[in-house]
């Protein structure tokens, strides 16, 4: 099918980026505004002391970056509608610029702050005039733990230069430098090799052309892993360096100092999930009798157990269908939601130029944004779902909160998207029957285990791998491989094959570089879990508390923003419920086959 011109796009399925400027015009009458207006800001350096200036210092800051932010999201997103568009790629790099002043102009800000008494800085935050700037101070009395001298903070800034050397070295190999053998399809077609095309490839019906295509991927890494495990030991010795300088007794725990999650949260996703692994064992051992594989290898793990067709939909459809399972949030969720879809919220179709993917994004005072390349298939569909739990969660933010604490961690930023597809999956299974109840329970089961059991065992990799600069052991090619090959067959059982290039998995996996980050995605589908079963079983009522956490914004630390819904994530509880949901799933899953197969 022809891909589209944007003008030929009919106006209701594009967004409407005119409530944030309703023309080039206004933009650019903002732009030069902000530009004059900046310089100001300077003039509070040294005065911070002086209690009127703060906050002026303060109110000005927020003021010149709220403008900043919307300057930025226009010029990106009409960027995004057509990268083409040499007009929209002008503006972005002109708000790029104008974002670097600013920053460059507001930095001497928290070093002043810094250098007060924490009983100020208390003192300042209890303060109904600083009420929309306490977290702002809070966060600066709990670091204080942690800041040097001015002399050692300025050595740890400048090497700060070279700091990410490590991520952007695979960055370019992994993207520009490395070759992948070519693989033959099962017409006999040679197929260039790419990461876009492994992951088509593994979903191939062929067995034959997923182990070419496996081959040929981590062949390439396991020819140049001394120079990747090098790279990544460099990474690895830096977390700890900076680590040790601040006191932290390891590199995790710095890491989640700075996301202010305790480290007991790290370790009981460890525990939990490590305990549920036997599951885990018997998806892949059922994975294999229903594929009808004599063996079943690490690159069969892809391939769909049955067809998805009948779950690709029309957009209106897929709106009418998100809808239905989201009711359960009740009459104010179910409005707002309604109104994404008429005002103007979504640009929905893919257009020659457009960017790829799909995001939610806005700014504060306009109403979020949301961006599909919708084509009807049923991956679509949930991330219509998906993409709306994180507007309406930045909508409730933005609504309850202050500018300077409505933005949320990354720790709990996924959770309300995951929501809205588990409530969609279910909503789909309660009349779904045959080869779609099938595709369902599968879709959800392989959702656990790329998000909860996978991401998991990558965190436990980078613990382990972590640990061994801090023991001042190697961290060598073998060390990594072995301690990978080990977890892989720790989650993954017996049932499959541990193809020896597993071993070389850990060395392409780009998020390894941004230490620590992969547990969030598992803790965020042991979150969702447990609130989309209370929302199905509470309805309304729970809903009250669900609230309570969409519009917490950055208020409370990401733990207490949790238990506003009641989910401890430092309790047993939501690991159980989740690991429950999985093994129910699995029965079920189970029980249809056996059906199936009887019939057969």
């Amino acid at each position: 099918m022809k891909i589209k011109e944007r003008k030929d796009i009919p106006q209701e399925y594009k967004w409407r980026l005119e409530d944030i400027f309703p023309d080039n015009e206004a933009w650019e009458e903002c732009f030069f505004a902000l530009s004059e207006r900046m310089g100001k800001i300077a003039s509070y350096k040294g005065r911070l002391a002086d209690e009127d200036a703060l906050f002026e210092c303060l109110t000005l800051s927020t003021s010149l970056s709220h403008d900043l932010g919307k300057l930025y999201q226009y010029a990106r997103m009409r960027r995004d509608e057509d990268s083409r568009v040499s007009l929209y790629q002008g503006m972005t790099d002109r708000a790029d610029s104008l974002a670097v002043k600013l920053s460059s102009l507001t930095a001497y800000i928290t070093p002043e702050l810094a250098a007060m008494s924490a009983e100020k800085l208390k003192e300042l935050a209890a303060e109904k005039r600083f009420s929309d700037y306490s977290v702002t101070l809070s966060e600066i009395v709990r670091n204080k733990e942690i800041i040097l001298s001015d002399k050692e903070e300025k050595l740890l800034r400048e090497a700060g230069i070279f700091a990410d050397n490590a991520e952007e070295v695979f960055t370019m190999f992994d993207n520009a430098d490395v070759k992948f053998a070519p693989v033959t399809d099962e017409k006999g077609r040679e197929v260039e090799m790419s990461h876009g095309n492994y992951s088509l490839l593994l979903q191939n019906p062929s067995q034959e052309v997923r182990r070419e295509a496996f081959e040929s991927m981590f062949g390439a890494y396991r020819d140049h892993i001394n120079t990747l495990a090098a790279n990544y030991a460099g990474n690895v010795k830096k977390d700890w360096f900076f680590a040790k300088i601040r006191g932290f007794n390891t590199s995790m725990e710095r890491s989640m100092f700075a996301e202010n999650v305790p480290p007991t949260c790290y370790r009981k996703l460890l525990e939990a999930v490590g305990k549920g692994t036997k599951a885990l064992h018997r998806y892949i051992a059922l994975r294999r009798r229903m594929l009808g594989v004599k063996e079943l290898n690490m690159y069969d793990l892809h391939v769909p157990l049955v067809d998805e067709a009948k779950l690709a939909m029309p957009y209106e459809k897929a709106v009418e269908t998100v809808k239905s399972a989201l009711k359960v949030m009740g009459k104010e969720y179910s409005d707002i939601l309604a109104s994404s879809f008429e005002e103007g919220w979504i640009d929905v179709y893919e257009n020659r130029g457009k960017r790829s993917g799909a995001y939610s994004w806005g700014c504060y005072g306009v109403h979020p944004f949301v961006l599909l390349n919708y084509a009807g298939t049923s991956h679509d569909v949930f991330t219509i779902a998906h993409e709306l739990g994180h507007s309406l969660h930045s909508y409730y933010s933005n609504a309850a909160q202050p500018e300077e604490k409505a933005g949320y961690e990354i720790f709990v930023a996924e959770i309300a998207s995951t929501v809205n597809e588990v409530l969609l999956l279910k909503h789909l299974l309660k009349a779904a029957e045959g080869k779609t109840r099938t595709y369902l329970l599968s879709y959800y089961l392989d959702m656990f285990r790329t998000t909860l059991f996978r991401q998991t065992m990558f965190a436990e990799f980078e613990a382990e791998a972590h640990s061994l600069a801090e023991r001042g052991e190697p961290v060598t090619a073998d060390a990594l491989s072995e301690a990978y090959y080990a977890l892989n067959k720790k989650y993954y059982g017996r049932a499959v094959k541990h193809n020896d290039l597993i071993r070389y998995e850990w060395a392409r996996i780009p998020h390894f570089y941004n230490s620590f980050y992969v547990y969030k995605y598992a803790t965020g589908l042991t979150a969702a879990v447990t609130i989309a079963d209370n929302l199905i079983k509470r309805g309304e009522e729970y809903f009250a508390k669900y609230r309570l956490f969409l519009s917490a914004g950055g208020s409370l630390p990401p733990l207490d923003i949790l238990r506003l819904a009641e989910v401890d994530l430092e309790t047993d509880a939501p690991y159980e419920r989740a690991m429950q949901e999985f093994s129910d799933t699995l029965d079920a899953l189970e029980k249809d086959h056996a059906a199936h197969a009887k019939k057969a």
